[in-house]
């Protein structure tokens, strides 16, 4: 132990080393790196698996009499494979490790012991049929086709075989060997030969595919299904061949007959058609106890975000929403022109199955790789026009969007994707308004969609959350009190948004006609207030100029907002407020607003909880400022309610710093030149 009195862990990789903040958080105890440590002050060692480290962690512990514990990606592991992904999910080991059948290990006393009570197996069952529906897997990052698409015969049978890697620690712990793959080819083809052979190629064989080249040498065809995910195949196989694969247990999942030609851990219980003996008796199991012994008993999981322990059911929601959030980015992203601050907070929101966004110094290069590689452009607002015959999107600012002003260079939370007409553009019809126009609706998503406005006001979360509080006006009783939010006139919302009215003063003038007896309060907008961006003209039609406070302390304090096109018409909306707008926002002409001018388009009547939904469900992306992985909107309410600062570095912050100075000139030029 160390001087506290907490258990100490030895690792003797710069592999392990590196995760060290994750493996202390799993053991509750503190990391040293072997060997800058006196053996007799380590409790024991840490390896990975049966690789190196792992091995190196048995002969230490075997020489200095300390118990050894072995590490492994745990079962749900995370989006794709590598390290550039947060782990979701690990296994802790004292005994083995769950892939050598012939030594004892935790998880094998687990599925022995495993449990009988109601509720632990109905939360089992429960957690199996939210991988069944949403089709997760160890690895997510591959796209969701159909049969179909991914090259499969059209109603032809098919049996699925399940390749591996060679000379992978799991076949040799299975009790098998590579010949074994050429044997679940002879039993597939001899016992289904109505059925294609279908051959689920591991990602990292490359050319050492043991199916593929087994196949080769009996002469048998088979067919390769592309790129996908596995479940469309395991849903439909008339049976599954596996060596040791994890894919065999989601086939086990997914209510498929198994053949298991090596000793797993879920083969020999009474679930799998077993093709070799196991090297000791083993007790019958469920399919929920199984699950349970090995996904919540012996797998580990922490927050994605955070890195604090989770229990599963948080896991999979963090899987999910990472898969469905990246499943969006349906081609490869390509820039062409950004900056590099741009670049920057682009990057974690364009992550999609076929990789990371390509960033290419001119515009004309992003058009001619996208085109080359069949991707897609990416555009940032809508400063350039939509190019023709190539695939692309434009990106803008959400609703939610971080803690502090995107002229600062803060980073963005949240991006809204959509076509060549963003969510303010009113001069065609963007995703958002589509959504909103028809979209069905249902029950549970209004109900999510309340709790999370719900939750926006009691947290206090506006879409840049910057300002202090504020001593408000208390004009005479009996005043209506309005509050009219300046914005920035250059911006692109009022010139494509508000065809009638387009500056701040000209608003709060037609507000004091519409109410002449009114306190009218004019809200500076804070980009306007730092410096950063021209308001125009300031209004004289108003009864205070004010620059203090964050929006929400004033549309708390009004009882009416009037706007052209402000997203604080929205966030007065979801407030219970009454609004008033001059221009054609997202949120008018739905039946929730008094319209100053006609959108003739927009004829369908929703509630404050269907345009909530469309807005801050379904429309946009979200980011966590603390791990830059996709998560919900609630996890980004939550952490910005929060205020936890996010670690940036000397260096970082110095670039940052010189990134906002060249960035506040390069508006100040532009706005000049508007």
């Amino acid at each position: 132990m160390n001087s506290e009195g907490r258990i100490l862990y030895a690792v003797a990789s710069r592999g392990l080393w590196n995760q060290r903040g994750d493996l202390s958080l799993l053991l509750d105890a503190d990391i040293c790196f072997w060997p800058f440590r006196w053996p007799g002050t380590v409790d024991g060692f840490i390896g990975w698996g049966r690789r190196p480290s792992g091995l190196r962690a048995q002969r230490l512990g075997m020489a200095h009499g300390k118990p050894v514990l072995t590490l492994e990606d745990g079962f749900l592991k995370s989006y794709a494979p590598g390290k550039d992904e947060p782990a979701h999910s690990f296994i802790i080991d004292r005994t083995g490790i769950y892939f050598n059948a012939g030594a004892d290990n935790d998880l094998h006393r687990l599925i022995d012991s495993g449990p009988t009570d109601v509720a632990d197996l109905g939360r089992a069952s429960a957690a199996i049929q939210i991988i069944r529906e949403n089709r997760l897997s160890k690895y997510n990052n591959s796209p969701l086709r159909g049969l179909a698409d991914a090259g499969m015969p059209a109603g032809k049978p098919f049996v699925l075989l399940v390749d591996q890697v060679a000379g992978d620690a799991s076949i040799a712990g299975a009790m098998a060997d590579d010949q074994r793959f050429g044997a679940m080819l002879e039993h597939a083809k001899a016992n289904y030969p109505h059925a294609l052979l279908a051959v689920r190629t591991h990602p990292a064989a490359g050319d050492r595919s043991l199916l593929v080249t087994a196949a080769r040498r009996m002469g048998l065809d088979i067919v390769i299904p592309g790129r996908m995910n596995p479940w469309p195949l395991l849903e439909e196989a008339e049976a599954v061949y596996t060596v040791s694969s994890q894919l065999g247990f989601e086939a086990l999942m997914a209510g498929k007959r198994v053949h298991a030609f090596g000793v797993t851990y879920y083969s020999h219980r009474g679930l799998t058609v077993d093709h070799c003996a196991s090297p000791h008796p083993r007790m019958p199991a469920s399919l929920e106890q199984i699950f349970h012994a090995a996904y919540i008993g012996y797998s580990r999981y922490l927050d994605l975000h955070d890195r604090r322990p989770v229990p599963l059911e948080t896991a999979l929601q963090q899987i999910g929403t990472v898969r469905d959030q990246r499943n969006r980015i349906e081609k490869r992203v390509y820039t062409g022109g950004l900056s590099p601050w741009k670049r920057h907070a682009l990057d974690p929101f364009v992550s999609g199955p076929d990789g990371k966004a390509i960033h290419c110094f001119g515009y004309s290069t992003a058009l001619r790789l996208a085109a080359a590689h069949s991707g897609q452009v990416a555009l940032w607002g809508s400063g350039r026009v939509f190019p023709a015959g190539v695939p692309a999107v434009r990106f803008e600012d959400g609703f939610i969007r971080s803690r502090g002003l995107g002229a600062n260079l803060a980073l963005p939370s949240s991006l809204a994707m959509d076509g060549d007409h963003v969510y303010y553009d009113a001069r065609g019809e963007s995703r958002l308004e589509h959504i909103i126009s028809s979209h069905p609706f249902p029950e549970e998503l209004t109900a999510r969609a309340a709790r999370l406005l719900e939750m926006i006001v009691a947290r206090g979360v506006s879409k840049y959350n910057v300002g202090s509080d504020v001593a408000l006006p208390e004009p005479d009783s009996g005043r209506l009190r309005i509050l009219v939010p300046g914005q920035v006139e250059k911006d692109a919302s009022i010139r494509f948004g508000s065809p009638q009215v387009k500056t701040n003063k000209d608003l709060v003038s037609a507000v004091r006609k519409l109410y002449p007896d009114a306190f009218l309060a004019y809200k500076e907008h804070p980009d306007v207030t730092t410096g950063l961006r021209s308001g125009g003209e300031v209004p004289d039609d108003a009864d205070i100029i004010v620059r203090e406070g964050d929006i929400k302390h004033w549309i708390a304090w009004c009882d009416r907002l009037e706007t052209m096109t402000s997203l604080a018409g929205f966030e007065a909306l979801i407030r219970d407020k009454p609004v008033g707008v001059h221009g054609i926002p997202f949120y008018a002409g739905w039946g929730l607003t008094d319209d100053r001018m006609a959108v003739p388009r927009r004829t369908r009547k929703v509630s404050k909880e269907m345009l909530g939904a469309a807005a801050l469900i379904l429309y946009p992306f979200y980011i966590h400022p603390l791990s830059a992985m996709p998560c919900t909107p609630e996890e980004l309410v939550e952490e910005i309610a929060l205020k936890r600062e996010v670690r940036v570095g000397l260096y970082d912050r110095f670039r940052q710093k010189i990134s906002q100075s060249i960035n506040r000139s390069a508006v100040r030029i532009r706005d000049g030149l508007n």
